[in-house]
């Protein structure tokens, strides 16, 4: 399969922070993953909520972003809901973990892992 190539529009930026992370936790994973693909799905209290993983090859409805030297996968149907959105990862006495800030949230729910959109 013809890898697509990487296309700019910010569909969804990383920071540099993410980034570390995200090649630290790809180079840990067995096979070789090439791709962060971040999706929206349905569930949770507010309807919508938040996947990530790692993946070998990008499907044909992909978008494929690449920064600070990280490939991401973004599907056709989660590219409205994640338009403008930025990932970052955190690290506080709380604890640690990626945060996505997407502006096209409008209600989310106490517990921040689910929301809703337009």
């Amino acid at each position: 399969m013809e890898q697509p190539k990487a296309q700019s529009g910010k569909v969804v930026t990383i920071t540099a922070p993410a980034a570390e992370k995200i090649k630290e936790f790809m180079a840990e994973e067995d096979g070789n993953p090439q791709y962060l693909r971040i999706y929206v799905q349905g569930g949770g209290c507010s309807g919508l909520s938040y996947g990530m993983g790692f993946e070998k090859e990008a499907e044909e409805d992909d978008r494929v972003i690449e920064e600070n030297g990280v490939k991401v996968l973004v599907d056709s149907m989660s590219i409205d809901h994640l338009n403008g959105a930025n990932v970052d990862y955190i690290e506080s006495l709380m604890g640690s973990g990626f945060k996505i800030n997407n502006p096209n949230v409008t209600k989310s729910c106490s517990c921040g892992s689910s929301f809703s959109t337009e």
